[in-house]
């Protein structure tokens, strides 16, 4: 069987440890990628041959999913259509779950981890990479995406321009159009499969996570698919009943206020909160009675006031001492 060219140890590239910490992998990678960087060396393919070495070791590394098969796995990991899964099911096939790839021998047969790593070359690798660089997927990619709160509610279209590095590292504009789906949340997060950095060496781009950044209203707040407003009524409304109008999301409606409404109730509207982003039913409508008490009273309306107390409970902070 035929023995594939062995690659670099992605942390010796990166100049690491093995148990190096995100932001010191980043750091390194910074580091080398300045000083190497083909701008900074134009007529030293060696520097532009290290750059890409090193690049390739970030993007890995810098990915915590592939940096754990890379740890398990070894530079198997790195083949295209690799499965961890898949790799840990041979793995326990031909010696034991207990072996790393890198250990000894696998089973009573002397099935060697070399042996045992040029098959998972051909699982995963499909003879592509045998002597030669494999493709790298490029980063992953985040950038902030501020909404109105009416856009996050509704749903809608915006576009989003960043910075994205080319597989040289040198950044390039790139401007997308993001779907906002109706009911997305402040924090949320809208993936853009392909809209990533971009790969090296053949590899497939990463994507883009547009991270949602919701401005507040001046009269909704949100609490899951929830909407919560103050409604402000008048004494006659809250003692007498009314009917009033109250906004929602699609525009007004009414809501009945029952005789005798005390401050601080709530009024519910179902379905016209805040639509399911996953197509499920929607939120509802609460609105809190706010009474608005009138602040210049005539003679008359003193008179009025005073009659009006005699229907007043007797104590009405009784049950604050109970």
């Amino acid at each position: 069987m035929t023995k594939r060219k062995k690659r670099p140890d992605l942390y010796e590239v990166l100049g690491v440890a093995r148990g190096a910490d995100a932001d010191a992998i980043k750091a390194a990678y910074r580091k080398l990628a300045r000083k190497l960087h083909p701008d900074v060396n134009p007529e030293d393919a060696s520097a532009e041959e290290r750059f890409k070495e090193v690049s390739e070791a970030y993007a890995v590394l810098s990915d915590a999913e592939r940096r754990r098969d890379y740890d398990e796995f070894g530079e198997v990991s790195l083949e295209g259509g690799f499965d961890a899964e898949k790799a840990r099911e041979a793995q326990r096939a031909f010696g034991g779950a207990g072996h790393p790839f890198g250990g000894g021998g696998f089973g009573a047969g002397g099935f060697g981890s070399g042996d045992l790593d040029d098959l998972l070359g051909q699982m995963f690798g499909g003879g592509r990479a045998r002597g030669r660089g494999m493709g790298i997927r490029g980063h992953d990619l985040e950038a902030a995406l501020e909404l109105d709160f009416l856009e996050a509610a509704r749903g809608t279209e915006k576009r989003l321009t960043l910075k994205v590095p080319d597989e040289r590292g040198v950044p390039r504009a790139q401007t997308v159009q993001v779907r906002i789906p109706a009911g997305v949340a402040d924090g949320g997060r809208i993936r853009l499969r392909g809209k990533g950095g971009r790969g090296i060496g053949g590899g497939p781009p990463g994507d883009l996570h547009a991270v949602i950044k919701v401005r507040p209203h001046p009269v909704f707040h949100r609490e899951g698919r929830d909407l919560h407003l103050d409604l402000p009524v008048t004494v006659q409304e809250a003692v007498a009943g009314a009917r009033v109008e109250v906004p929602t999301l699609e525009g007004r409606a009414t809501v009945t206020v029952p005789p005798g409404t005390d401050g601080g109730q709530r009024l519910r509207l179902r379905g016209k909160g805040i639509p399911n982003p996953g197509g499920g039913s929607p939120g509802d409508l609460y609105a809190t009675v706010r009474i608005r008490v009138p602040k210049q009273l005539d003679e008359k309306a003193r008179e009025g006031l005073a009659a009006l107390a005699r229907c007043d409970p007797e104590d009405p902070r009784a049950d604050l001492f109970r």
